[in-house]
C-alpha cells in the first residue's frame, strides 16, 4: 500500500515528465508540490527503494514501468471522479480538481470501473484530460495547438486545459475559456500576453496561463454547415 503523499509524488513526476519528456529535477518537484527540496529528496529515496522511480544523481528522476502503472491508476481514479462530480452531482467543471485530489486515494478499482460504466466510459474528463482505460491505456491523442504558440487571427476550439489548481480553472471559466468553447486570437504581445475573443468578450491571458490551453483550428466546413 502506498500513502496518499507517495501517490501525489508519483502523479507529479508523471505530469512534469510527460510535459517535458525529460527526467524530473528535485527543484521542479519541490515547486510543483510546494514543498522543500530536502523533503523531495527524502520521498524520492523511499520511492526508489520500492522500485517506483529511477533516480540518477544530478539528472533527476523518472518513473519505472511499475511507477507508471501506479500513475495511470491514480489518473484514472482522479479523472473519472472529476467526470462523475460534474455530470452526476452538477459540480462546475472549474471546481472539481481539488475535490478529486482528496477522493482519488480512497476509491477502489471496482468503484472506479462502476463510475466509468455509469458515465459511458468517457475518454476525457471535464478539462479535456485523457482518461486511461480499465487496461490503463490512454486514448489516441488529438493533435492540438498550444495557445501560447498561436498566431494573431487564429480561430480555435479549446480541447484541453492542462490545469494545476482550481484557482487557474476558475480564472479561465470566468474568461469564457473552457473545453469545446471557441475563441479567436486577437493579439500576441512580445512580452507574452495573449489576447483572445470569447463569448465573454476580449480577454488578456498571461503566457503561463495560455500555456495550459490546448486547442484545434475551427472546422470551417462544419461551421458553414451549421449556419
Amino acid at each position: 500500500m502506498l500513502s496518499a503523499v507517495m501517490e501525489d509524488y508519483i502523479k507529479a513526476i508523471y505530469a512534469i515528465g510527460n510535459d517535458t519528456g525529460e527526467r524530473v529535477s528535485t527543484s521542479d518537484l519541490a515547486e510543483y508540490l510546494d514543498v522543500t527540496p530536502p523533503t523531495v529528496s527524502s520521498m524520492i529515496k523511499k520511492l526508489a527503494d520500492r522500485g517506483l522511480v529511477d533516480r540518477e544523481e544530478y539528472k533527476g528522476v523518472r518513473l519505472t514501468e511499475e511507477g507508471e502503472v501506479v500513475a495511470l491508476e491514480i489518473l484514472r481514479h482522479h479523472r473519472l471522479l472529476e467526470s462523475f462530480l460534474t455530470e452526476a452531482l452538477d459540480y462546475d467543471w472549474a471546481d472539481v480538481h481539488e475535490e478529486a485530489d482528496r477522493l482519488e486515494h480512497h476509491v477502489s478499482a471496482e468503484l472506479t470501473d462502476r463510475i466509468a460504466e455509469t458515465l459511458g466510459n468517457p475518454n476525457a474528463d471535464p478539462h479535456g484530460d485523457p482518461i486511461p482505460s480499465r487496461e490503463l491505456e490512454l486514448p489516441e491523442a488529438e493533435e492540438t495547438t498550444n495557445l501560447a504558440a498561436a498566431s494573431e487571427g487564429d480561430r480555435l476550439v479549446v480541447r484541453r486545459i492542462r490545469h494545476q489548481d482550481d484557482e487557474e480553472l476558475r480564472y479561465l471559466a470566468a474568461a469564457g475559456v473552457a473545453p469545446d468553447e471557441s475563441l479567436e486570437v486577437i493579439d500576441v504581445a512580445p512580452f507574452g500576453m495573449v489576447t483572445v475573443k470569447t463569448a465573454e468578450g476580449h480577454q488578456s491571458l498571461p503566457e503561463n496561463i495560455a500555456r495550459l490551453i490546448e486547442a484545434v483550428p475551427v472546422d470551417e466546413t462544419a461551421t458553414e454547415e451549421a449556419a
